[in-house]
């Protein structure tokens, strides 16, 4: 059974980095299309960004792009999200998400809260 755990989540303050990881267990990262997701709060899960299996060629959302990077370590099984120039409207927990059938995301992780204040 495929389990998705998140980490690297915390408070930065506006303009700084994160790096949030997803490791992966019970299948190979290159295989499957991993997604990011965010939540803030009061609002619904929105989208963030995929990274396709194999090719590793990646999709943004468009508040996301140019800012946010997903990459992918096949040798430790991990996605990563790395976050530039955050600002407070980056603020959400973040989640990892695979198994998606073309319509849905079945498999997520618990989320990592990530805060963007100064």
């Amino acid at each position: 059974q495929v389990q998705l755990v998140e980490s690297g989540g915390g408070l930065v303050q506006p303009g700084g980095s994160l790096r949030l990881s997803c490791a992966v267990s019970g299948r190979t990262t290159n295989n499957y299309v991993m997604g990011w997701f965010r939540q803030a709060p009061g609002k619904d899960r929105k989208f963030v960004g995929h990274i396709f299996p194999r090719s590793g060629s990646t999709y943004y959302a468009e508040d996301v792009k140019g800012r946010f990077t997903i990459s992918r370590d096949n040798a430790k099984n991990t996605v990563y999200l790395q976050m530039n120039s955050l600002n407070p409207e980056d603020t959400a927990v973040y989640y990892c998400a695979t198994d998606f059938d073309g319509n849905r995301w079945s498999t997520w992780g618990q989320g990592t809260q990530v805060t963007v204040s100064s």
